[in-house]
C-alpha cells in the first residue's frame, strides 16, 4: 500500500517506461513510411479510431472498477480480521478462569497462538498464482527494488517459532492448509476448557462463534486468491487497448496531414501521449486485481498484522512489545 499523497513521476514513469517504448515505436514507423513514401492509404479516417478509443475506455473503466472492488474488499476482510482479533483478546483474557500462574499461561497460548495464524495467513496469501503479474512482469520485477515483501525473505518455520511450541509448531507445518488447523488447535482447548470448568458454557459459545467468524475472514481471503479477475474481461480489455494503439497514429496522421506533409510528424508525439494514457490504464487495472501477490498496491498484511500483535500482547501485560512496521519508500507492506 502506498502511504503518500500520490506516486512521483519519478518512480511512475520509470514502471511505465515500457509502454512509453512500445508508442514510439508503433507510431514512429507508420509516420516515417507515411512521411517518405507518401502512401495515403496509411491515413485511417479518425471516426473509427473514435469507435474503438470508445470502447477501450469503456472496457478500461469497467476493468479498474472491478479490480479497485476487489482491493476494497480485501481491506475490508482484513479490517473485520483486526476487529475479531481484539475481541478475541478481551475474551481470553476475560472469559477463562486463573487462578495460578501456570493457568495465566493459557492465556498467553490462546493469543501466541492468534499470532501464528495470522502469519500461516499471510504467508499462504503471499504464495505466488499463474495469473499473478508482481514476478512475470518485468515493470513489476524492477519495482520490487523500492520496497520488501516480509514473507519472501523469512520462512514460515522461522516466524511461528516463537508462538508456538516445539511439537505444535512441527505439527502445524506438516498440514496442508496451516491456518485452518491453527484455528481448529484452538477450538480444541477451547473445548478441553470448557470441560474442565474454566469457562462457562455460554462464554465457550461466543468464544466459539469468534472462530467460526475468523474461518468466514479467512474464507473470503482465500476466494480472492484463489479466484483471479475473469480472464475473459482481463483479455479483451488488453486486446481493445493494444489495438487502439495500433490505430491511433494512423489516425493522427490522417488529422495531422490536412494541415500539411510536414505536419504528420505531430502524429508520433500525440500518439505516445493517448497511448501511454491507455495502457497505463490498462497496467494500473492489472496492479490491482491481486491485493495479496506482494505487489506495491498490496493490502498491508503484515503491517496489520503487527499492529494486532501489539494490542494483544499488551493486553496480556507485557511491555517489550514490537515496533510496528514503518513503510519503506512510502510502501508499507
Amino acid at each position: 500500500m502506498h502511504t503518500g499523497t500520490h506516486y512521483r513521476l519519478r518512480e511512475f514513469i520509470p514502471w511505465t517506461w515500457s509502454k512509453i517504448g512500445f508508442m514510439l515505436l508503433v507510431s514512429s514507423i507508420p509516420t516515417a513510411i507515411y512521411y517518405i513514401t507518401g502512401w495515403k492509404w496509411l491515413a485511417v479516417p479518425w471516426v473509427p479510431v473514435a469507435l474503438v478509443g470508445t470502447a477501450a475506455a469503456f472496457v478500461a473503466g469497467f476493468r479498474n472498477t472491478q479490480t479497485y472492488n476487489r482491493l476494497w474488499e480485501a481491506r475490508q476482510i482484513w479490517g473485520a480480521i483486526i476487529n475479531c482479533s481484539r475481541s478475541w483478546g478481551i475474551m481470553v483474557m476475560d472469559f477463562i478462569r486463573t487462578e495460578t500462574a501456570a493457568e495465566a499461561g493459557i492465556q498467553r497460548t490462546l493469543l501466541y497462538r492468534h499470532f501464528a495464524w495470522l502469519a500461516a495467513l499471510r504467508f499462504q496469501l503471499r504464495e505466488t498464482r499463474g495469473w499473478e503479474h508482481v514476478k512475470t512482469k518485468s515493470y513489476n520485477r524492477r519495482y520490487l527494488k523500492h520496497y520488501r515483501v516480509p514473507e519472501w525473505e523469512t520462512q514460515l518455520q522461522d516466524v511461528l517459532q516463537p508462538y508456538l511450541s516445539e511439537a505444535e509448531c512441527s505439527a502445524i507445518l506438516k498440514k496442508k492448509n496451516r491456518a485452518t488447523q491453527l484455528i481448529a488447535a484452538q477450538s480444541a482447548q477451547l473445548t478441553q476448557l470448557n470441560q474442565e470448568g474454566r469457562i462457562n458454557d455460554l462464554n465457550y459459545v461466543e468464544m466459539e462463534r469468534l472462530l467460526k467468524e475468523l474461518y468466514d475472514q479467512q474464507g473470503k481471503c482465500e476466494r480472492i486468491k484463489n479466484f483471479p479477475y475473469p480472464r475473459q474481461f482481463a483479455s479483451i480489455n488488453l486486446y481493445f487497448v493494444y489495438l487502439l494503439t495500433l490505430l491511433l497514429p494512423l489516425g493522427f496522421i490522417s488529422e495531422f496531414s490536412k494541415l500539411g506533409n510536414g505536419f504528420v510528424w505531430l502524429a508520433i508525439p500525440f500518439s505516445v501521449l493517448v497511448g501511454w494514457i491507455f495502457l497505463v490504464l490498462e497496467q494500473v487495472g492489472e496492479s490491482t486485481e491481486n491485493p495479496f501477490e506482494g505487489g506495491a498496491n498490496d493490502i498491508p498484511m503484515t503491517s496489520m498484522s503487527r499492529t494486532i500483535e501489539i494490542d494483544l500482547r499488551d493486553m496480556l501485560g507485557e511491555t517489550n512489545l514490537p515496533e510496528p512496521i514503518t513503510p519503506v519508500n512510502n510502501i508499507l507492506m
